[in-house]
């Protein structure tokens, strides 16, 4: 049924497999950045890259590299600018906004170019080529290296900061190269879901994992197994119903988290008397 259907014509075939790149990285990478409280990183990393891919465009040359080049550029910056929880989200925010500035210029000259905007700020996994399909998976392969030789001392960095600083750990440089496998895992997302949607696939699995279990291997395999469940089965459900893949994608982590939380809400409230959201008091 399959061959005679999602998987008889290749773009399809083309967009199962980019989303099974994308959404394994983005969930492994996603489960960190939430773990560091980092999701504001990666919204602002998606912007960043948008920025990138437009100026790319007006030179001639292909998007993604743009995403890619100015989105890691953007990461490294936000890492050297603040590596303590306390400066984050000022660094994140004055990189943001320089971005925002370029992009907003590069904008002004993009209205020539509706349809490629559109499919940056949004995502087009049907339109994914054969060429992107292995640029995709160079940069999967890129992101999961580089997450796995610093794995150990961003776990330590991110659970125990003054401790790890302590034992020599450099808390910067495990920011800095931190935040540019998330650039990378980001450029990739937007291919997918666009760059206003990246938290589809780099957050809401990996925040939904982390509401079912404490445990950092089964996590991460939870996590990854989230993103790809809901990226191939939201190109399935855009595929029959002619809606937007973005839109099923997101719907469907937004779901997953809603069904992972609201349970446990209601059994905290059940133990502590009270129904979380209202304060009745059932004692």
């Amino acid at each position: 049924m399959l061959a005679d259907g999602l998987l008889a014509y290749d773009f399809m075939v083309n967009a199962f497999l980019a989303a099974a790149v994308v959404a394994v990285v983005s969930g492994l990478v996603g489960f960190f950045l939430v773990l560091r409280g980092q999701t504001f990183a990666g919204h602002a990393l998606a912007h960043v890259g948008f920025t990138g891919a437009t100026g790319a465009v007006l030179v001639g040359a292909p998007p993604l590299w743009g995403l890619v080049l100015v989105t890691v550029a953007g990461g490294v910056g936000m890492g050297l600018l603040g590596e303590r929880l306390a400066g984050r989200d000022v660094a994140i925010g004055l990189v943001l906004a320089v971005a925002l500035g370029f992009g907003l210029l590069f904008l002004h000259f993009f209205t020539a170019y509706a349809t490629q905007a559109t499919a940056l700020l949004f995502g087009n996994v049907l339109g994914v080529d054969v060429p992107t399909l292995w640029a995709l998976l160079v940069l999967g392969l890129a992101s999961l290296a580089g997450l796995a030789a610093i794995s150990r001392p961003l776990l330590f960095a991110s659970l125990q900061p003054e401790l790890a600083e302590a034992r020599g750990v450099s808390l910067r440089l495990v920011s800095v190269l931190f935040l540019a496998v998330v650039a990378l895992a980001t450029a990739e997302c937007a291919q997918i879901v666009g760059v206003l949607l990246v938290f589809a696939l780099m957050v809401g699995p990996a925040a939904t994992a982390q509401r079912l279990t404490v445990r950092l291997g089964r996590g991460l395999l939870l996590s990854a197994a989230l993103a790809l469940a809901e990226a191939w089965l939201g190109i399935a459900l855009a595929f029959y119903t002619d809606w937007p893949t973005s839109f099923w994608i997101t719907a469907l982590s937004g779901a997953a988290y809603l069904a992972a939380v609201v349970p446990r809400s209601r059994r905290i409230g059940q133990r502590t008397g009270t129904v979380p959201g209202n304060g009745a008091d059932l004692a």
